[in-house]
């Protein structure tokens, strides 16, 4: 099982033949300043070993293989940088949070709205809530109206992925940027300044 184990784990970080592990007699060899045709073995590892590079396997299944001249150890290390840069991007979600009270007047209102819409376009989500304070939790109603009405001026940048529920003190409405701009995206260079009660918070 220990050695089944290692084997797996050495063809996961290793998962081309390279020069001596190549057992076909002729390879048709690509690559950057070499002379792209079909070589015995022996000739293709000597240019590869002339070059200071590696001769890898990288097409088994073609008739004859075909084999790269590359620095394996190099190519290695982009593939793996990019698959951090993938999972990265498709991981990473960024969760802008956005704090009215019950009776929030317009200009806290149109203030709020503008740096939401501001979060959208950097393909963040938005987490509008209103908080409620002892009795003013009698307004509850008013408060789902004034997030409603938030989803409904963000209608064109955003979808509501949570109408307004009510959790203890808070009602929570979800928002996520429309179209290809995911969270995650790359943020645009101006400086915005934070809405009041703004705050970022992980994906839950």
């Amino acid at each position: 099982m220990a050695d089944r184990n290692s084997s797996q784990r050495r063809k996961e970080e290793h998962p081309h033949r390279i020069n001596g592990e190549i057992t076909a007699r002729e390879v048709r060899l690509v690559g950057d300043n070499v002379e792209q045709g079909v070589y015995k073995l022996a000739n293709a590892m000597h240019i590869a070993d002339r070059l200071g590079l590696d001769l890898v396997e990288i097409a088994a299944a073609a008739d004859p293989p075909v084999c790269r001249v590359i620095d394996y150890q190099k190519f290695l290390y982009q593939q793996k940088k990019k698959q951090k840069e993938i999972k990265a991007k498709a991981t990473k979600v960024v969760i802008k949070e956005i704090r009215f009270g019950p009776q929030t007047d317009d200009h806290d209102y149109d203030f709020k709205l503008k740096h939401a819409k501001g979060f959208l376009a950097d393909g963040a989500k938005v987490k509008a809530y209103v908080f409620f304070r002892g009795r003013s939790i009698l307004f509850k109603e008013q408060g789902e109206v004034l997030l409603l009405r938030f989803a409904n001026d963000l209608e064109e940048l955003a979808k509501v992925e949570q109408m307004p529920l009510l959790e203890g003190k808070r009602m929570i409405m979800m928002l996520a940027p429309k179209g290809n701009k995911q969270a995650g995206g790359k943020k645009s260079e101006k400086a915005t300044p934070p809405a009041q009660d703004a705050q970022d918070t992980p994906a839950e």
